[in-house]
């Protein structure tokens, strides 16, 4: 999974642009509609809408609208005919991509989806082609600048509080969790005043692909950005490796 952080941080970097909110807000309400609907309204007790919730709060998303998002998925208030469900495919370089869509009109979104692969140098591929290559996991770091313990010490906490791995990444630690044990790891962190710079369960590559042509590079980073910006494209992940000194570059 080497270069995950680097994925990372190149995912996140749109959330930080405030001309993107009230895009972003939408999305999240999405996400806690769907876990409301499934697994009920309560936070104690919905392991994913907790999740979703938290990742709102993150994103300074108003509280009203939270509770709004809650109640619609609840069925107490009018629910948006959302379906759940995934498109894979591969960009450029061969590198595979993992999206999450929630959409209310699945024809529209298969065809938005199909076009913006297409017109980018990728193609649109059968279900279940790219998944196996991506984990559930809780992903957790730990910026070396925010000044955290000692590798070592850092390490035998994570390892103790339930992680299953932890990575020394360029200028990141990086801890990873089952799902389940996302939240205790995180909180044991927060408990002994560790910086954690970026924290959420998401899908983490087993392999990443190196992208090491600056023209490949991007290619696939405007198609990522295009497959990002599809209003019924909840999330993009993807396995590739490229060289920071590239990344800088674009």
């Amino acid at each position: 999974m080497a270069g995950h952080s680097k994925w990372a941080n190149t995912k996140h970097r749109k959330a930080r642009v405030d001309a993107q909110k009230g895009k972003i807000f939408t999305k999240l309400a999405r996400e806690i509609i769907i876990a409301a609907r499934e697994g009920g309204g309560d936070l104690d007790a919905n392991f994913s809408l907790r999740l979703s919730v938290q990742k709102a709060r993150d994103a300074n998303m108003p509280g009203d609208n939270i509770n709004r998002a809650i109640l619609k998925g609840t069925g107490e208030q009018d629910d948006i005919p959302l379906e759940h469900f995934n498109y894979e495919g591969y960009g450029p370089g061969g590198v595979a991509i993992l999206l999450e869509i929630m959409t209310d009109n699945r024809n529209r979104t298969a065809a938005e989806i199909r076009s913006l692969f297409t017109r980018r140098g990728g193609n649109m591929g059968d279900l279940g082609c790219v998944a196996w290559m991506f984990k559930r996991m809780g992903y957790i770091t730990i910026d070396k600048q925010d000044n955290p313990p000692a590798e070592d010490e850092l390490m035998l906490l994570a390892l103790e509080s339930g992680a299953e791995d932890f990575k020394d990444e360029d200028s990141n630690f990086v801890i990873l969790t089952a799902p389940e044990g996302f939240e205790q790891v995180k909180e044991m962190l927060l408990k002994h005043n560790i910086p954690v710079a970026a924290a959420e369960v998401t899908m983490v590559p087993e392999n990443t692909v190196p992208v090491n042509d600056p023209e490949e590079a991007k290619k696939l980073l405007d198609l990522l950005d295009a497959l990002e910006d599809q209003d019924d494209v909840q999330n993009v992940y993807a396995n590739y490796d490229i060289p920071d000194e590239i990344i800088n570059s674009l």
